[in-house]
């Protein structure tokens, strides 16, 4: 793994971490769960039910960062891709003009004559 890689993957990460952070303090409630009873049963219920709403959002945040870790993997792959093609691209049109250079010289001197 190159430098560049390993820079990428880093900010990669560091760009991700935020977004999760983003997403869990978007989804965190503002309040606790009101307890109403005085009946323990009922203390109970409201505390798993808290507990069960809590666990979803977690779950959701965690389905948001893994689609977003696909996505920026796939968008890295393309990336990759791409630049090899214009790399590939660069190596054959320098390579054309290596081939063609002295004869579009000697062209423009037999013209000039």
């Amino acid at each position: 793994m190159n430098p560049e890689t390993q820079y990428e993957d880093s900010v990669s990460i560091m760009v991700l971490e935020n977004i999760k952070n983003k997403l869990r303090h978007a989804f965190r409630t503002t309040a606790e769960p009101r307890v109403s009873s005085e009946n323990d049963d009922d203390q109970m219920s409201t505390g798993r039910s808290f507990q069960a709403n809590e666990e979803l959002r977690r779950a959701k945040i965690d389905g948001a960062i893994t689609w977003l870790r696909s996505e920026l993997l796939e968008m890295r792959s393309q990336d990759r891709q791409l630049a090899q093609t214009l790399l590939g691209l660069n190596t054959e049109i320098q390579r054309l003009r290596r081939e063609s250079g002295p004869l579009s010289l000697d062209s423009n001197h037999t013209e000039q004559h």
